[in-house]
């Protein structure tokens, strides 16, 4: 699988939606613990969620750490720590110590 490559460009992109999405769910978790508007709230925190991560998968490329993250989301409470700017910048620390791989030459040659 290709990961794309990492720009300065595509890192702010990914903390900008990051960040976005950590504040808005705070109000929607406030929201939920006053069991008024729990339902709609928990909706809108879970299509928050999917969101984040199909655009953080194409920005930074799919990582493992993107499915922890769901799911500490999904635990009532611990959705006001800003889990989603935290994965985004393990997996471009990650990404970015990464060695690089060796460029591949165009054909190979066979010997026989």
């Amino acid at each position: 699988m290709n990961k794309p490559k990492l720009s300065q460009r595509r890192i702010v992109a990914a903390f900008a939606v990051a960040i976005m999405a950590d504040a808005i769910q705070f109000p929607a978790t406030a929201a939920a613990a006053t069991g008024i508007f729990a339902v709609p709230s928990e909706a809108t925190d879970f299509l928050v969620d999917c969101v984040v991560a199909v655009i953080t998968s194409a920005l930074l490329g799919f990582h493992w750490l993107l499915l922890p993250t769901m799911l500490v989301e999904a635990i009532p409470g611990l959705d006001l720590l800003p889990t989603w700017t935290g994965c985004v910048a393990l997996v471009v620390r990650q990404r970015l110590k990464a060695p690089q791989p060796a460029p591949q030459p165009a054909s190979p040659i066979i010997d026989i």
